[in-house]
């Protein structure tokens, strides 16, 4: 069963399906607030507050580190979500609709797995490259 970020979730579906249903709409909510925190119809002050909700949702630096139990996953899960709500709740309808559209243009290109791999290799080669510094010295 595939569920895209504007399909609801059908009635019978278990609790997995509805959770990866929320995490598609976080994830598109996400890119569209950062789409409308670059657009001019959006007024600077909340443009501020999108930018700095969309960069922490990204950032993988956290308030609480992920490591401490439960309190570490407990700001993903209610930060997030809620500074998301708080800047939907208040962009100008025009600019929340043409944000989605723009996120989920962006999230439905398909990925390139070329560009992965030499992503990959390219880490693999800074950190080989680290090793024989340190192992040099």
């Amino acid at each position: 069963m595939t569920v895209r970020p504007g399909n609801p979730v059908p009635p019978g579906a278990g609790w997995l399906a509805r959770a990866k249903a929320w995490a598609r709409r976080i994830k598109l909510d996400v890119v569209a607030v950062y789409h409308a925190a670059r657009d001019p119809r959006t007024p600077w002050a909340l443009r501020l507050l999108a930018l700095l909700v969309a960069a922490y949702a990204l950032s993988p630096i956290d308030l609480i580190p992920d490591f401490i139990p439960v309190l570490g996953y407990l700001d993903d899960l209610l930060l997030v979500p809620l500074g998301l709500l708080l800047v939907i709740r208040l962009l100008p309808p025009a600019v929340l609709a043409d944000a989605r559209r723009r996120a989920a243009a962006m999230l439905a290109r398909p990925r390139s797995l070329a560009a992965g791999l030499a992503i990959g290799l390219l880490w693999v080669g800074l950190a080989a490259a680290g090793l024989w510094w340190l192992l040099g010295r």
